[in-house]
């Protein structure tokens, strides 16, 4: 005896959703691949030609429209067994349970759990970090509208979204890196962010944990006397971790040509991002 169209469509569907299990599966075994890689050799992301970042993020992309997609068919195939099998004594009809408004806000929430929750260890680790960056500077790329522009100026974050993993960030002094010297005292800017738009500085009172960059190493700095950060190169080793960076900016040049050698506290230096413009 063949199966009903109902029933038939119910196993496919368990079909899909154990397809997108071992899929999601896959997705989380190449993402701690890469966590592993670069906790173990951090540098790698210096490297010319390395997309180790971009990877990331979009197996993060990945693994968040699968947990999306598995949650989806998990409610269709609710709904189809409540419908074959419903509830309560036999000939008593089923009551729906809840406002429409409830159910829609029931289903975020569903939707929500399943992206923390089905994630991997590493993964959860790294939203935790972000969520610990409350209140604390960071390195922002606030151009996002303009491809042209890839400016990045020092902000405190306010928020993070771990839904949406954006980041809620404020420039308390904008205006102040505008040629001409003094500040606007212009009211404070409020930006949302992705988290790839976002750089954490090195902590100044964990100095062992901070990467060292070896001479000749492009960086990302903050400027002396600004709240902006530029290209610039490492000149010489640092004796100690504590010790300030010795840099060269790129475009900062004097009169008669040259490149003046300026110091950046080691935690006001971060690595240069991917497609870094400046």
């Amino acid at each position: 005896m063949n199966a009903s169209p109902d029933i038939a469509d119910i196993f496919e569907k368990a079909k899909e959703l154990d397809r997108l299990r071992k899929e999601q599966e896959e997705v989380l075994l190449e993402i701690n691949k890469i966590h592993k890689k670069l906790q173990s050799n951090p540098e790698v992301v210096e490297k010319p030609g390395d997309n180790s970042l971009s990877r990331l993020k979009m197996l993060y992309m990945h693994a968040k429209e699968l947990s999306e997609s598995e949650v989806s068919i998990s409610n269709q195939l609710l709904a189809q067994l409540e419908a074959l099998f419903p509830s309560g004594p036999p000939g008593q009809p089923r009551r729906r349970i809840g406002t429409a408004e409830g159910n829609e806000q029931k289903k975020k929430r569903m939707k929500t759990d399943s992206d923390v929750t089905r994630l991997s260890p590493n993964l959860r680790n790294q939203l935790e970090f972000f969520s610990s960056l409350k209140g604390e500077q960071v390195a922002a790329r606030v151009n996002q509208d303009d491809p042209d522009k890839d400016e990045w100026f020092i902000v405190k974050v306010t928020n993070f979204e771990k839904d949406t993993k954006m980041f809620e960030v404020l420039d308390e002094e904008p205006g102040d890196d505008e040629e001409g010297g003094g500040q606007r005292h212009a009211a404070p800017l409020k930006y949302k962010l992705p988290w790839s738009h976002i750089i954490p500085f090195p902590k100044r009172n964990e100095p062992a944990s901070t990467p060292d960059f070896p001479p000749g190493r492009q960086v990302l700095a903050v400027y002396p006397g600004t709240t902006a950060l530029y290209k610039a190169t490492v000149l010489q080793p640092r004796k100690k971790k504590t010790d300030d960076y010795m840099l060269e900016f790129d475009d900062d040049e004097e009169e008669d040509g040259s490149l003046p050698s300026r110091s950046v506290p080691f935690h006001r230096v971060v690595a240069l991002p991917d497609g870094h413009r400046q």
